[in-house]
């Protein structure tokens, strides 16, 4: 059965500008619902990356994900190996600064990409970034993911394959 691999953004974006905690409430139970049958989940990075505010969304997180819902990362390394060899031996280089950032092990990106590939045929990545294979100043997940032969989704696109409503 496949599952969905949440980014940091997918939470951030959600609160902040499409769907308040305090007014969308279908959608925030839609993704209680989601989390406890097991058909999204994130990782530890994510929930660093979330966790380092002290907001809203936080508590939200911690009242209702389920206690093993934000994955370790810590048995991806082989495969975080990849995302490092591919993001530094690309023909059109990215920017030094730009693959620290990517690889920076406190960020999620690299590890949510990492993540996936460990079991990329029932994986799939969600994010709201967007391709942009010719920046070559930010390494996009969309476009690690590409390379690594991992899916990778937007939010809609997810509810929609899940045939889920809010």
């Amino acid at each position: 059965m496949s599952v969905f691999v949440l980014d940091s953004n997918f939470f951030i974006e959600a609160h902040r500008v499409s769907y308040p905690l305090d007014i969308m409430h279908s959608f925030w139970e839609k993704v209680n619902e989601l989390a406890h049958y097991r058909k999204i989940v994130s990782i530890d990075k994510v929930r660093e990356e979330l966790y380092n505010k002290n907001d809203e969304l936080v508590e939200w997180c911690k009242n209702n994900l389920p206690y093993d819902f934000f994955k370790p990362t810590d048995e991806v390394m082989p495969q975080y190996e990849k995302i490092i060899e591919w993001v530094k031996s690309r023909n059109d280089p990215y920017k030094k600064y730009a693959v620290d950032e990517f690889l920076d092990a406190t960020k999620a990106d690299a590890f949510l990409v990492a993540y996936c590939l460990v079991d990329s045929d029932n994986r799939i990545l969600v994010t709201h970034e967007i391709s942009e294979s010719k920046r070559r100043n930010k390494v996009k997940i969309p476009d690690a993911c590409e390379a690594v032969n991992v899916r990778c989704v937007n939010p809609m696109n997810m509810l929609r394959e899940l045939r889920e409503t809010i």
